[in-house]
C-alpha cells in the first residue's frame, strides 16, 4: 500500500473562528488521536490532503510530521474526512496514530469487475450487494479495494464474501461470510394490460314521483273533443219565500 508524507503544526486554539481563519490560509483543522495518547489539535495543508485523497480516498497511510511542542514524526491513518454538504469542500480531518507492525480495523470498498454471463446471455440484471466490508489487517496490507469478478455469474447466482476470501490471505474479514457482494436477478418484465372497451350504459332517465301522472294530465284532450266549451253550471234553485 502506498504511503504519503504529510506535514502539520500543533494548534492550541479551537472553535469555528479558528477553523475559518485556518481555511482562509489554505490550512485544515485536524485532530490526531490513538495509541493511548491524548488527542492533539493540528493543522495540515488542504492541498496536500486533497492530493492524498485523490490517489487513495480511503484509509490512506501517512508519515506524519508534527511541528511544535509535543510533536515529532509518526505513522498515522486518515480515519475521517468531514466535507461541506453542498460544496463537498473538505472542512476537517481526523488522523489516528498507528504502528505498521500492528493490525488495525478498516473499512474497504467493493469494486465489481466484469459483465456477468447472466446479463450477456440471459438478459438478467446485475444487482450490487454491500458496498463496503470491514477487515482487520496490517496497515501495509490494506487493499485499495476488494475486487469481485462477476463474469461467471448467471441468473440467480451470487458472489459472497466467502467466494473472495482466498484472494486476500493477509486480510481477516469481519463481516458475515455469507454477505452478498453481487447477484444476477431475472430480467424485469413489466406487465402489459390490454386495453378493454368499456361499455358505457346510456344513463337512465330519472323521473320524479308523480311526474308521469302530471305529464299525462297535461297532455290529455278535454272532454267533448278538441276545443269543446266547458259545461255550464246548473242554475241555483230559488229559495221559497216564507209566507207570513
Amino acid at each position: 500500500m502506498e504511503r504519503f508524507e504529510l506535514q502539520s503544526n500543533v494548534r492550541a486554539d479551537a472553535g469555528k473562528g479558528v477553523a475559518r481563519k485556518l481555511r482562509s490560509q489554505g490550512l485544515l483543522p485536524a485532530v490526531l488521536y490513538g495509541r493511548k495518547d491524548a488527542p492533539m489539535g493540528i493543522s495540515v495543508s488542504e492541498v496536500d490532503v486533497r492530493n492524498i485523497l485523490r490517489k487513495h480516498p480511503e484509509s490512506a497511510i501517512v508519515d506524519l510530521t508534527v511541528a511544535g511542542e509535543g510533536g515529532g514524526t509518526m505513522n498515522a491513518i486518515i480515519r475521517d474526512v468531514q466535507r461541506h454538504p453542498a460544496s463537498g469542500k473538505i472542512l476537517h480531518v481526523d488522523l489516528q496514530r498507528i504502528r505498521l507492525d500492528e493490525q488495525i480495523r478498516v473499512e474497504v470498498h467493493i469494486e465489481v469487475q466484469g459483465t456477468p454471463a447472466g446479463v450477456k446471455e440471459q438478459g438478467g440484471v446485475l444487482e450490487h450487494g454491500t458496498r463496503t466490508v470491514n477487515v482487520m489487517t496490517l496497515p501495509t496490507d490494506i487493499p485499495d479495494a476488494i475486487v469481485v469478478d462477476v463474469s461467471a455469474l448467471r441468473i440467480h447466482d451470487s458472489a459472497k464474501i466467502r467466494d473472495i476470501m482466498a484472494a486476500y490471505p493477509k486480510v481477516q474479514f469481519l463481516d458475515d461470510v455469507d454477505t452478498t457482494l453481487a447477484t444476477v436477478i431475472p430480467p424485469i418484465v413489466e406487465a402489459v394490460v390490454a386495453p378493454t372497451a368499456e361499455l358505457v350504459a346510456e344513463p337512465e332517465l330519472i323521473r320524479k314521483p308523480g311526474a308521469e301522472e302530471e305529464e299525462g294530465a297535461e297532455g290529455a284532450a278535454p272532454a267533448g273533443g278538441k276545443g269543446a266549451a266547458p259545461a255550464k253550471a246548473a242554475p241555483a234553485k230559488e229559495e221559497k219565500k216564507e209566507k207570513k
